[in-house]
């Protein structure tokens, strides 16, 4: 396996690069040192290749391994709750954005009133006339209908900084989305091969019970010709025996893993289809890591830290807005009349408009510390971009040196198999001439299973570094 060579040396310039655009773009919360003295040879960039453009159908092409992802992608409950989660956050930008549009609505009403005679307004109903001789009807109804409306006038935009909050709230949601897709994919990946390296496990410990069992036979003539005795036969007996419950052992962990692959799939637990090559004989992907700049457009957990550190940033200009004075204004039209008949007539037409002029100016302690809380929040939001940030470096440049490094004990650890797979038949060999001792053929034979089951380990191990490295570089999720 493959990665580009120039990852590591071109870390370090990316990592001040980054620290220089975070202190640019949020110098009201937290100032930061700036070294724009870069050395000139982290200056150029020589190959910018990277796996994570890939599509993960090109990169895994196991059509197994490509048939439980797309079900997955599809069925995975966690996955379609995340969906909902970005419904909700693209309602609620349209909450936001009706907030600063006038509110009007459409009124209409019915009452009725009985004014005490002995009052001033019961006076002078009472010596009202409606007509010439037709008095003010008792008791008076009233009946109104009309459109009113208010609007703020979102002069410091207090309102508008809500809005844009919620739709980088909104891009963020996806982009959280994008970084689960990302991760079921791996996740799938690495348990589907897990699953193909126990399958293996499960047809080494059978190859081996067939060989203890043929050694145990052997003993057994040993014993009849008096060569051995009685305690050889049972520790064969006893390795046998051992190597049989290791045998369920291994059938337990396959049907575990079948069944967290059915859970990520989204479905009841059931058989997993999974290729029959040979586990060995499967070759990891040649992997290019690319430049870390290209994690800041690849990882989606990134860029969604960058759209919540941006929204953090328009929730403190509304807060601070909250400190400002607040224009509304309030207007009405309609008809209203004591009598159903006269409600349409031009007599009976009424309209208003109003505006107010409001500020705080005792007690705004709530105003302070809801503004105190946002300011807190951005300076989170910046530590936690700042954060992922880096967790994302981490990660590439672990899984690059643990590519490297795994190829080169796969390579000795298949070598350690060969010495033991042909030791068993040589120490076989010396048993039956009487030239070594049964504890011998015990041991050789007990070594050559664990070196067996090592080998299998690091290949996996080889497959999941594969799957983590494309991860790790933000693939999957386009």
């Amino acid at each position: 396996m493959r990665v580009n060579k120039n990852f590591k040396i071109s870390l370090v310039a990316s990592a001040l690069v980054l620290l220089t655009i975070i202190s640019c773009k949020t110098p009201d919360v937290a100032k930061r040192n700036e070294n724009k003295n870069m050395p000139e040879q982290f200056a150029t960039v020589q190959d910018t290749v990277n796996s994570a453009k890939i599509s993960w159908k090109e990169y895994f092409n196991d059509t197994y391994l490509q048939a439980l992802i797309d079900e997955a992608l599809k069925n995975n409950q966690e996955l379609n709750i995340t969906m909902q989660e970005i419904e909700i956050a693209k309602n609620e930008i349209k909450a936001r954005k009706g907030e600063y549009l006038p509110f009007v609505g459409l009124k209409a009403g019915a009452a009725v009133d009985k004014r005490a005679r002995y009052t001033n307004i019961g006076a002078m109903e009472a010596n009202t006339e409606i007509e010439e001789g037709k008095e003010m009807p008792e008791p008076l109804q009233d009946y109104n209908i009309g459109i009113v409306a208010n609007w703020e006038l979102d002069i410091w935009k207090k309102l508008r900084n809500g809005k844009k909050a919620a739709v980088n709230r909104y891009l963020s949601s996806v982009e959280g989305k994008n970084f689960m897709v990302t991760n079921l994919i791996s996740e799938i990946a690495n348990s589907y091969y897990e699953l193909l390296a126990l399958d293996n496990q499960l047809l080494i410990v059978n190859q081996n019970i067939e060989i203890q069992s043929n050694a145990l036979e052997i003993v057994k003539v040993q014993k009849e010709a008096a060569r051995v005795t009685e305690l050889a036969v049972k520790k064969f007996e006893a390795e046998v025996f051992k190597t049989k419950s290791l045998q369920f052992e291994v059938q337990q962990k396959v049907v575990e893993t079948e069944n967290k692959i059915n859970f990520l799939v989204g479905r009841f637990p059931q058989h997993v289809d999974r290729s029959t090559v040979a586990f060995n004989d499967i070759l990891p992907n040649i992997v290019h890591a690319g430049i870390p700049s290209q994690l800041l457009k690849n990882r989606p957990d990134i860029r969604q830290a960058e759209f919540e550190l941006e929204a953090s940033k328009l929730d403190v200009k509304a807060a601070r807005a909250r400190f400002y004075p607040s224009i509304g204004i309030t207007a009405g039209i309609g008809y209203q009349a004591f009598d159903p008949s006269y409600v349409f007539k031009p007599k009976s037409l009424l309209y208003s408009l109003a505006g107010d002029l409001v500020a705080p100016l005792i007690n705004r302690n709530a105003i302070k510390a809801s503004y105190n809380t946002a300011n807190a929040k951005q300076i989170q939001a910046v530590y936690n971009y700042e954060q992922t940030i880096l967790n994302s470096y981490v990660e590439v440049a672990n899984q690059v040196s643990k590519i490297s490094n795994l190829e080169k004990s796969y390579n000795l650890r298949a070598q350690q198999v060969e010495a033991l797979t042909a030791s068993i038949s040589i120490s076989n060999e010396l048993f039956r001439s009487a030239r070594a001792d049964y504890m011998e053929v015990l041991l050789t034979q007990r070594d050559a299973l664990e070196s067996r089951f090592d080998l299998i380990e690091t290949k996996m191990q080889q497959l999941n570094a594969m799957v983590n490295i494309y991860k790790a570089l933000g693939g999957g999720w386009n």
